[in-house]
């Protein structure tokens, strides 16, 4: 059985100038513990919201990975970056065409929907095992390969020559740095990322967020239930499947068993019939047949520590 500690998710504000790695490990060192991890990396140059899962939490943590996600982004027309950030080496200067607000607004509607996006040279994007960007620093010639992504919002906030602030939710796998090359190019001139907020993580949004300051000030250990979100909220995109009490023993023998066969075959989430959270588990569906499967067993555990069983 797990000695972890803590249990939970926590929804951080990640500070400019820090690595994603960085607040996990300043959140490990904070409640003394190593089973934390984090979800949907951001740049060191954005902010906003990162959620860390400690302990039980990160069992699940793949499922938020796959969340959509809203930035808040400036991008400044007119200058190109190796790495299409504010952190980058200048490669490009570039004369900006005559742009009001409505030419802006039809270029923005024109990213709406699915499409296909390149990945920035600069990015953790594995090609034969090795990342991108260490292909790049060794001065490759890196060639991304596209991807599909979604932009299902795109609102113009702001628009003061050279730059414009927008609002974005977008899919997984979605760079905002590429789309800020991107669009300079579809307004006849060159662009870049100058300034990144996400402000949502699924459910997650930066009001919930808290600054690794906070963290730090607050008494983690008497208060672990008021700060962390419950761990089985990095899986809440999942149904839910309950089983009997008496059941739960085969579940942590990792027995199958038939159930109900409505709804969807897939990962859920599996619950005590006293609402405590088992795992995540697997229904296959074969012949109207639908068969519960242990993937993932959790011990029950409270929202801060782990009760003893």
């Amino acid at each position: 059985m797990s000695q972890d500690r803590f249990h939970g998710l926590l929804i951080v504000d990640k500070p400019a100038g820090w690595t994603s790695h960085d607040v996990v490990g300043r959140v490990r060192r904070l409640i003394g513990q190593r089973s934390v991890g984090h979800a949907g990396t951001l740049d060191p140059a954005a902010t906003g919201v990162l959620p860390v899962a400690v302990g039980s939490a990160l069992r699940a943590l793949e499922y938020l990975s796959d969340a959509s996600k809203s930035y808040r982004a400036e991008v400044t027309l007119g200058l190109s970056t190796d790495t299409l950030d504010i952190e980058g080496r200048l490669t490009q200067t570039c004369e900006i065409p005559p742009l009001d607000e409505s030419h802006v607004r039809a270029h923005l509607a024109s990213f709406l929907g699915v499409g296909e996006q390149v990945p920035p040279v600069y990015s953790a994007i594995k090609i034969d095992g090795t990342p991108l960007y260490a292909r790049a620093r060794r001065g490759e010639h890196v060639e991304p390969p596209k991807r599909l992504v979604t932009i299902h919002r795109l609102e113009l906030v702001e628009w003061q020559p050279p730059m414009l602030t927008v609002d974005v939710d977008c899919s997984k796998g979605f760079y905002v740095r590429s789309f800020a090359r991107d669009l300079g190019e579809r307004a006849g001139t060159c662009a870049y990322l100058s300034n990144l907020v996400r402000t949502r993580v699924g459910p997650f949004n930066l009001c919930d967020a808290w600054t690794l300051a906070e963290l730090a000030d607050a008494p983690l250990a008497d208060e672990w239930e008021r700060i962390a979100i419950s761990p089985d909220a990095t899986a809440l995109s999942l149904a839910a499947v309950i089983i009997d009490s008496a059941q739960v023993p085969g579940w942590e023998q990792g027995k199958r068993w038939e159930i109900d066969a409505r709804g969807s075959p897939g990962p859920v989430r599996v619950y005590d019939s006293s609402g405590n959270w088992l795992g995540i588990g697997e229904v296959a569906v074969a012949a109207g047949r639908a068969e519960l499967r242990p993937r993932k067993v959790i011990p029950i555990v409270a929202a801060g520590k782990e009760e003893s069983r």
